[in-house]
């Protein structure tokens, strides 16, 4: 489809199929062969489509954050086999798209548009018994949170990082309503992660506690992705919080020990650690053998951290939280434990920061060698925390946010530098780089009313 029908796909919610003609879009039509929902069932069923709502086969959630870290590095040869935009992506370009189609804009607004469309078509059905009432909250708390976690991938590639102390009016475009004439303007960055919070929240009590598939929410995964969203706005105690009800229904860590090395993907997508499986649009240096991982990460590993061989073979990472490939941007518990610990660290409760340190890291480590860790103050805590997270969660999209919101704090603001093909790029913390354009034809197509982001 071209470039300003796909626009319409995301921005006007007036279809669900980027292969559907101009005339289905006053339809609502998810696909050509589906017609608009209207029982719950219809509803799941658009709920459970993992390729829309999980990024699994050729989807994805927004990739862009994770080619902008450094948790890489590119050698001529794989930037070579990059697409132009994530060439430009790579060595922080200031104008990086090369063609009118931006995946990492129009997936997650898909995603957007099929919660709107089941929320929409549950709010005119009134169930008769028990059982058809648990199944439309399940899809419906499911649109909830499918819209919550994609505008929240959004908003970490499309607006700048949430900051109460300095309000920026350049948020996402919200939509609310399906009529197709309307233009739309964006919302501010504290609307944005209004609505987000407000998704996320509405999604819990709908729920269940641990859900059917890994590929659908549940209470344990909004209490995670809560826990996130909260850590990347610097709402420590908040955060805490909620990662602490997640890991009260949620806890399981593997033992590492377990786990064997070998040269195919060691890890499951329905490992005991995933809470909800999603995925990254596979694009630059995403997929499996796309790049090599920063030397100094990887020379960051003692000799009896299990990670060492179960995420790297030559330096490629290997450790994705999925048998197939997909690069994982889901939600885990040893994320949650990390994110807890960091909180409780910054909180002052060394202790307990410490304790579920620990508790990740006892996994981690080759039988008999592991060492409990200490803390002298909370700062020592938090430096720990933060050198295991970052060693831990690497290739799950997680690294652009961490960096965005560590940047805000100049003891923790980090430089980052990249070499490719003999030249060396910088990118300085709180860059306006840190914030990629709305696609030009988004902007075009809703003037006046869309407004660009700063230059970058």
């Amino acid at each position: 489809m071209h470039t300003r029908h796909l626009l319409y796909m995301a921005l006007t919610l007036t279809t669900l199929n980027a292969a559907c003609k101009r005339s289905t879009f006053l339809d609502a039509r998810p696909d050509s062969s589906i017609s608009i929902p209207t029982s719950i069932a219809d509803c799941q069923a658009l709920m459970d489509n993992d390729n829309v709502m999980n990024g699994y086969g050729i989807s994805g959630y927004p990739s862009l954050g994770e080619t902008g870290s450094d948790d890489y590095y590119v050698n001529n040869s794989f930037y070579a086999q990059y697409t132009p935009t994530d060439q430009n992506a790579v060595i922080w370009a200031a104008d990086i798209y090369t063609s009118g189609e931006v995946n990492d804009w129009d997936l997650p607004y898909r995603t957007v548009l099929y919660s709107k469309v089941v929320l929409d078509a549950l709010g005119k059905l009134h169930p008769t018994t028990e059982a058809d009432q648990d199944s439309l909250n399940n899809a419906e708390g499911s649109a909830y949170f499918f819209r919550g976690f994609a505008y929240f991938q959004l908003a970490q590639i499309f607006t700048k990082p949430y900051d109460d102390g300095a309000p920026d009016p350049l948020g996402l475009p919200l939509r609310q309503t399906s009529t197709i004439d309307e233009k739309f303007t964006r919302s501010s960055v504290e609307e944005t992660y209004t609505q987000i919070i407000g998704d996320l929240s509405a999604s819990i009590p709908l729920l269940p506690g641990i859900p059917r598939s890994i590929t659908r929410p549940s209470k344990a995964a909004a209490y995670a992705m809560l826990a996130r969203v909260y850590l990347s706005m610097r709402k420590y105690a908040i955060a805490l919080l909620y990662a602490d009800s997640c890991l009260q229904i949620r806890n399981t860590l593997m033992d590492y020990n377990d786990v064997i090395p070998s040269g195919a993907l060691p890890f499951t997508r329905t490992n005991p650690e995933v809470i909800f499986g999603a995925a990254m649009y596979s694009t630059g240096p995403c997929p499996i053998n796309r790049s090599i991982t920063d030397s100094l990460l990887l020379k960051s590993y003692q000799s009896s951290d299990l990670r060492k061989a179960l995420f790297f073979i030559r330096g490629r990472f290997i450790g994705v939280y999925d048998e197939n490939g997909y690069a994982f941007c889901g939600l885990a518990t040893d994320e949650i434990y990390l994110t807890r610990s960091e909180c409780y660290a910054r909180t002052g409760n060394v202790t307990a920061a410490m304790n579920d340190l620990d508790s990740l890291m006892i996994k981690r480590m080759s039988t008999g060698t592991f060492t409990p860790y200490t803390a002298t103050d909370s700062n020592d805590a938090l430096q720990q925390i933060l050198q295991e997270r970052r060693k831990e969660l690497l290739y799950r999209g997680l690294r652009w946010t961490d960096l965005r919101r560590l940047n805000m704090d100049a003891s923790t603001a980090t430089t980052l530098t990249r070499t490719v093909a003999g030249t060396i790029y910088t990118l300085s913390p709180n860059s306006t780089r840190y914030v990629y354009y709305i696609p030009p034809e988004v902007i075009t197509f809703n003037k006046p009313n869309m407004q660009q982001n700063p230059t970058r």
